[in-house]
Formats: structure tokens, C-alpha cells, sequence
């Protein structure tokens, strides 16, 4: 079935708005192509509060959150992963309330331990005071968060689930407006897989993505984002052939009907599905002569 995408119609830059009790959120003023109308900071608590995703380095948008907050204390920063859209801006908001920060790991942390070298275009300044692992408990003043590891967008990516709530601030491994774009070697589609299926069997009653509007009931979305994912899978196994393909044919094909100009990102994701389907057996790849790879069906 076709993904529910949805829409947010009336949004403000610079507010702090109350979405549930205990959760407020205020957006960054950096839409575009990847971000929507912008990247959503949320704070979790009230009092001492625990801030998700302070985003960009945005002076004006720092100045909001903090405005908004007033009198109340900092006590955690939260990074779901290391996006330039999420986690620079963690670094000014720590020299302003001294909250400690609080992530994976670096960049490229989930790809470190297998000696995969990750390419520099992420946050790789950002070095958490606090390491995470999966299943660590935040413990707040009225609040407790679990983080909760969802790689495959990127190796270092966490959501962070609130058990009282039911609800889960789920980063960028999944968006109410949009797909999320698995940028080899960092992303890998194959663990990007076994995160959605992983938040599929949950039983949160809403997701708060870091791009777009909450998402309600979330299982079915996700079970409509896996289904999306096995038909991209689908097409590039059926243009598959004896003849050596590049990625750029691939995606001339299957995203023909798409903004030209989301080309180089649908590029990535084709990589991904390709990266996958060789670890399977079912793909060979080989460097053409120009450096580009070259795909053909698999013999056995």
C-alpha cells in the first residue's frame, strides 16, 4: 500500500509548542529538500527537561528555545544521530546550560567496530559526554526515556522511546512527510530493514519525527515504509540484467517520475538496495572502467 505521507499545513519558526503533556517542540527555520519545513527540537519534561535534537548552529533558534524555556534547567541533550541538521547545535546549548550531551557515538560509530571508514559530510565534531547503548535508561526529574538503536539511516542512529507515554522520538528512521534517504557506507539498508521491522512490532501509540507531523498509530505507517522499501527492492532486481548497468541508469528507470533534482539522493538509496542485494548473492558489482560500478544479475 502506498505510504499515508502527512502534511504539516501551519507551522511557526521560533515557538515553543506544547504537543502532549510533557513534550513541547520548536522548529528550525532550515526547510528544504531533505528537511521539509525544518528540523523539530523537542524538549522532553518540565522543570529540568531533557533537550532532542537541538539541530543546526542557529543562534536565532537557540535563542527561542532557551526564551521559551525561561527559568526552567537543561538537564540532558539528546542526539538521535549526526546529521548536520541535528547535532551541531548541541555543542552551543551544553556552553549555555552545561547539560551534559548524550548519543551512539560519533560518526560513523555503528560502522567503526567493523573497519568500515566513514566519509566525512556528517556532524564529525560531535563526541558524546555520555555513550549510549541500546536499552540505556535516561532518567530524568518526572520523566524516563530508553534509548533505543535504529541503524541504517545512519550506523550511530538512536530513537528514544518514553514507556509512560507510549511514544517514541524516532529521529530520521522514519518521517511523516517523506522516505529517508540510506547513503552508503554509512547508511546500510540491510540494518535499515531490521530497524523499521524492529519498530513495527512496538506498540507506541505515536512517533514525533524530527521532520513533518507527529505520527499516529505508527505501525501501520512503518509496515507501509517496509512495503515501499521491498518494492524499491522489486525493481531493481527486475531491471536487472547480463548487460552491466551503472546506479545512474537504475535510477533514470525507477525514479522517472521524480523531481530531477532528487536524483543524486534517490542515487544513494539505489546504492543501498544494491550494496544489500550483492551481500545477498542475488547482484554482482564490478568497478567499470570509468570507476563507476557496474551491476548484473547474479549467475546462480
Amino acid at each position: 500500500m502506498p505510504i499515508p505521507f502527512l502534511t504539516d499545513t501551519d507551522v511557526a519558526y521560533g515557538v515553543l509548542e506544547r504537543v502532549a503533556p510533557g513534550v513541547r517542540r520548536i522548529l528550525v527555520n532550515n526547510l528544504g529538500p531533505f528537511t521539509y519545513t525544518g528540523t523539530w527540537t523537542y524538549v522532553v519534561g518540565e522543570g529540568e527537561v531533557a533537550v532532542i535534537d537541538p539541530g543546526p548552529v542557529d543562534e536565532a533558534h537557540l535563542d527561542a528555545l532557551l526564551a521559551g524555556l525561561g527559568s526552567e534547567t537543561v538537564s540532558h541533550i539528546l542526539i538521535t544521530h549526526t546529521h548536520l541538521d541535528h547535532s551541531p547545535g548541541a555543542a552551543p546549548l551544553k556552553a549555555l546550560t552545561g547539560a551534559p550531551t548524550l548519543g551512539f557515538g560519533p560518526h560513523g560509530a555503528g560502522k567503526a567496530a567493523q573497519g568500515v571508514r566513514v566519509e566525512e559530510g556528517g556532524d564529525m565534531a560531535f563526541q558524546p559526554d555520555i555513550v549510549l547503548a541500546d536499552g540505556a535508561q535516561i532518567e530524568g526529574k518526572g520523566w524516563s526515556l530508553e534509548a533505543v538503536y535504529t541503524p541504517g539511516h545512519t550506523s550511530n542512529h538512536l530513537a528514544f522511546a518514553w514507556g509512560l507515554e507510549k511514544a517514541l522520538f524516532c529521529g530520521d528512521v522514519v518521517m511523516g512527510w517523506s522516505t529517508a534517504v540510506i547513503s552508503p557506507p554509512d547508511g546500510d539498508m540491510g540494518d535499515y530493514f531490521q530497524s523499521l521491522e524492529r519498530l513495527a512490532a512496538r506498540e507506541d501509540r505515536v512517533f514525533y519525527p524530527t521532520h513533518g507531523p507527529a505520527i499516529p498509530n505508527p505501525q501501520p505507517f512503518v509496515r507501509a515504509y517496509i512495503d515501499h522499501r521491498r518494492e524499491r527492492e522489486r525493481q531493481v532486481l527486475d531491471q536487472l540484467s547480463d548487460t552491466p548497468q551503472s546506479i545512474s541508469a537504475f535510477v533514470a528507470t525507477i525514479y522517472a517520475a521524480v523531481d530531477p533534482r532528487l536524483h543524486p539522493a534517490a542515487a544513494l538509496s539505489v546504492r543501498a538496495h544494491l550494496d544489500l542485494l550483492e551481500q545477498n548473492g542475488q547482484v554482482v558489482g564490478n568497478d567499470g572502467a570509468a570507476g563507476e560500478r557496474l551491476y548484473t544479475r547474479s549467475p546462480s
